[in-house]
């Protein structure tokens, strides 16, 4: 394989030891010992691949030379793929630099296999990246640059058995960048189990997750695995992860700790072999509150946090998602091909997106349904207002149509629906309005809606949103 591999390291000593593994692999591999003469060499030819130490001057660790010089090196046209290097395990700092767009963290002094393999990957996610290619779950859609930057840095966490904590607001795909992560992991052939943290009654918590013996209460009339063993050689994605009680934190941390869950009823505890994903929409100062997240368990999940962007940091992207989405529901529902107006197209493009991606996917399934002109206009997306004002229209028409006699279709209709919408169309309408008006907050979209969040739970896995 031939790259150019530039190590950039105040020791020279280690860059030549880096060198001599390297050369006869890729061919150029030049050392640095000086970042005052990265310009230069830049100036000549941007490397493929850059092995950054983060610390330069003597005594200090807290690697703000070396991120400076990853901002720098992330800055160029085509930017070379970089692998951060520190002499020490610094979490914090690992994770600060793949946030800012390294593609691996090494500890020195390395493993030779271990960094070899790092550079094979390194290239290989520039090659994907530069040739358009995504390098993540073909569903992750979008080429803007938060996008790409994201893709990357599945790319590279993926392939390790690191926690990974995803962040991001509701809608944004958390749970896509976990199916990412476990497509590019070295347990892709196994099983990639997704659980909703959230939904999980307490009195039931320990069966669900950790199995139970036949007897152990009054319902468990036979054995019955748990989600830990059910993904076994696979990954766990544990979703809504902010929404556990502080009780339940306990028990998820011990079985984490240990690598063991015992079932319910059982004498002995399993061992466990499953990579942990979780996911959560809160804000990333509250899950640093011991009022609400356990400390210990938080540092047990999030060795590696990734940040979904929301759609609104992403604009250039919509257009693409539009295009999808759009022609998914033509034909899911039978509806005739059409163009998106070139007002409602920039109108759309300058949406804020309460809800996120999900929020956009109702609102082309709502005008591909609904839309009646030769180009969809931006009516037919029922944007802003409009969405919280459809929430009581809708809820109305759908509480209307449950008390009204067989045949009084057409009086529903009247309000302005369609006369062949079903009750489980107009149910659907409500929530998804509701979730758009209270930008995804499942708590308060339940409420005012007048059901529990787990009836809303099972109404949201029953109409698929």
């Amino acid at each position: 394989m031939t790259a150019y591999v530039l190590i950039l390291d105040d020791d020279a000593d280690v860059a030549t030891a880096a060198q001599l593994l390297l050369r006869r692999r890729y061919g150029q591999v030049a050392t640095l010992c000086d970042p005052a003469g990265l310009p230069a060499l830049l100036a000549q030819r941007v490397p493929d691949v850059v092995l950054l130490d983060l610390n330069f001057t003597p005594g200090c660790i807290d690697g703000a030379e070396g991120l400076a010089l990853l901002d720098k090196l992330r800055a160029q046209t085509r930017p070379p793929a970089v692998i951060a290097m520190a002499a020490y395990a610094d979490v914090p700092l690992a994770v600060e630099a793949l946030k800012r767009g390294a593609g691996d963290f090494i500890t020195k002094p390395w493993d030779n296999a271990r960094l070899v393999a790092a550079v094979d990957q390194a290239l290989a996610r520039r090659a994907a990246l530069q040739g358009g290619a995504s390098a993540a779950s073909p569903e992750l859609m979008g080429e803007s640059a938060a996008m790409r930057e994201l893709k990357a840095l599945i790319a590279g966490v993926a392939p390790t058995e690191a926690n990974v904590m995803v962040l991001g607001e509701n809608g944004v795909g958390k749970e896509l960048v976990a199916r990412a992560i476990h497509a590019q992991s070295r347990r892709a052939a196994g099983t990639l189990l997704a659980v909703d943290m959230g939904a999980l009654p307490e009195s039931t918590f320990e069966s669900e997750l950790f199995g139970h013996r036949k007897g152990s209460f009054t319902d468990a009339r036979s054995d019955r695995a748990g989600r830990f063993q059910a993904a076994r050689g696979g990954s766990l994605f544990l979703d809504e992860i902010g929404n556990m009680p502080l009780a339940a934190q306990a028990k998820l941390l011990t079985a984490l700790e240990r690598r063991e869950v015992t079932p319910l009823g059982a004498d002995k505890p399993e061992a466990i072999d499953v990579r942990i994903v979780s996911a959560t929409n809160l804000e990333e100062a509250r899950l640093f509150d011991p009022a609400v997240f356990r400390p210990d368990l938080l540092f047990r999940l999030n060795t590696i946090v990734i940040r979904v962007p929301p759609l609104r940091e992403r604009r250039e992207d919509i257009p693409l998602l539009l295009s999808h989405y759009l022609r998914l529901y033509e034909l899911q529902y039978q509806r005739p091909a059409r163009n998106v107006s070139a007002a409602a197209l920039e109108a759309l493009v300058r949406h804020d997106w309460p809800g996120n991606v999900r929020a956009l996917r109702h609102a082309c399934e709502r005008a591909a349904i609904l839309g009646q002109g030769a180009e969809y206009a931006l009516a037919d997306f029922a944007l802003g207002s409009a969405a919280g004002a459809a929430t009581g229209a809708f809820a109305a028409a759908a509480a209307a149509a449950a008390a009204a006699p067989l045949g009084a279709g057409a009086a529903v209709a009247g309000g302005g629906l369609p006369s062949d919408m079903t009750l489980d169309a107009l149910e659907r309408e409500a929530i998804a309005a509701t979730l758009a008006q209270f930008n995804g907050n499942i708590s308060h979209a339940a409420k005012t809606l007048g059901i529990s969040r787990a009836a809303l739970y099972r109404k949201l896995g029953k109409h698929g949103i």
